[in-house]
């Protein structure tokens, strides 16, 4: 029975560490940094020339929104050049683009991805430095000069923006992913302050231009690469929580599940693309924020779930003590009411107390369904956005 001993714990150790010992440790190591470094001097409000660049895929539906969210930031217009790449629409979203004289479209008709895209957009850029935003997101009016001012440290090669997910009609799916994106940004400022973020999100982020390398055009998640690109080169990743993306919950939990899978898949992908990070004597450090806070969550963080779960069933009928079974109680209500919220979110019928276990449960098994996908090379780097609510 020792093994089984062994994998209950280790498994146990595993889930615990990646989503919540990780964070602890960064709390317990950013208060210790504090002691012996000074807090950041005060930022200077700088306004370099910059390029917003924005990759958009069939956006008809949302796309003059997001001009003029665009157009009515907060920086002078004079140095803020906006760039729309729209690659394979045919939707009209491209026509509606030209119909704003600030906006430079970039268009072809082939549909060949948006890390294709990207590269060919970056050949345009001719301003030291580059945001990437989502088409169905809108920032707030600071969101480029709360980014930019941290380029102010010459060792910062990206800065990160935060997400967040906003409420409409389905306010549960909202508040869980919202809960989600919270709890991920929080973990982003620690990273920062300890040392960078572990790769950008593409709703928001931004990297000086001269850093950039173009991504092979099969790569799924090419923000992650592209952030993480800079890090090996010796920058950081700076995180700006007062430079964010607002977009709306997936449309429906169908939506959700594919976005999902494409992620995970992407995970897999970068973990082969990146793999001298898995070097913890090459990056110390940065291995280190980058093995604990997302290596884990796509390799064994989901493997760890059924392994603690058959481990203490194994233990419960061999007898092994109360302290099991009253693990294995706990399992059994958990993923009994990730269960009913999934029927509920099924339904359409949501509430926090079950969709949030189904919703950890679901993020999980996208895992094992991407690295499906990654395996047999099913997963196209191709544009296949999910539908989201309306913002």
């Amino acid at each position: 029975m020792t093994v089984f001993y062994i994998l209950f714990y280790l498994s146990l150790f595993i889930l615990f560490y990646n989503y919540l010992g990780y964070g602890i440790l960064l709390v317990l190591f950013t208060r210790i940094k504090r002691l012996f470094h000074s807090p950041d001097r005060e930022q200077l409000d700088l306004v370099p020339p910059v390029t917003l660049l924005v990759a958009a895929y069939n956006e008809a539906d949302f796309i003059r929104q997001k001009i003029e969210n665009c157009l009515a930031l907060d920086y002078p217009e004079d140095k803020l050049t906006i760039i729309f790449i729209t690659d394979g629409s045919s939707d009209g979203t491209p026509d509606i683009i030209r119909e704003e004289p600030r906006v430079k479209l970039l268009h072809e008709p082939q549909r060949s991805g948006k890390t294709a895209a990207i590269n060919r957009a970056m050949k345009c850029v001719q301003t030291p430095f580059v945001i990437f935003c989502d088409a169905n997101t809108l920032l707030n009016s600071q969101a480029v000069r709360n980014i930019v001012r941290h380029y102010e440290d010459p060792l910062t090669g990206g800065v990160a923006g935060e997400k967040r997910v906003i409420a409409n009609g389905d306010a549960n799916a909202a508040d869980t992913e919202g809960i989600y994106w919270k709890y991920e940004s929080y973990l982003k400022k620690l990273d920062a302050e300890l040392y960078s973020v572990v790769g950008a999100a593409g709703e928001l982020f931004s990297i000086r231009t001269s850093l950039y390398q173009p991504v092979e055009e099969n790569v799924i998640l090419d923000d992650f690469v592209i952030s993480l690109r800079i890090n090996m080169k010796g920058y950081r990743i700076a995180y700006a929580p007062d430079a964010y993306a607002m977009e709306a919950p997936s449309f429906s939990i169908n939506e959700e599940h594919k976005r999902k899978v494409r992620i995970c898949a992407g995970g897999f992908q970068s973990i082969i693309l990146l793999s001298d990070l898995l070097n913890i004597f090459k990056y110390p450090l940065l291995s280190f924020q980058y093995i604990s806070h997302r290596v884990l969550r796509w390799t064994l963080s989901p493997l760890s779930m059924p392994i603690l779960l058959i481990s203490n069933f194994i233990l419960v009928i061999s007898g092994a003590g109360i302290f099991y079974s009253l693990m294995f109680a706990g399992q059994v209500l958990f993923y009994g009411m990730s269960i009913i919220g999934y029927l509920q979110a099924q339904r359409n019928t949501k509430s926090g107390l079950f969709y949030i276990p189904f919703y950890f449960v679901f993020m999980n098994l996208a895992v094992f369904q991407g690295f499906g996908r990654f395996v047999s090379k099913s997963q196209s780097a191709v544009w296949d956005k999910a539908k989201r609510s309306i913002v």
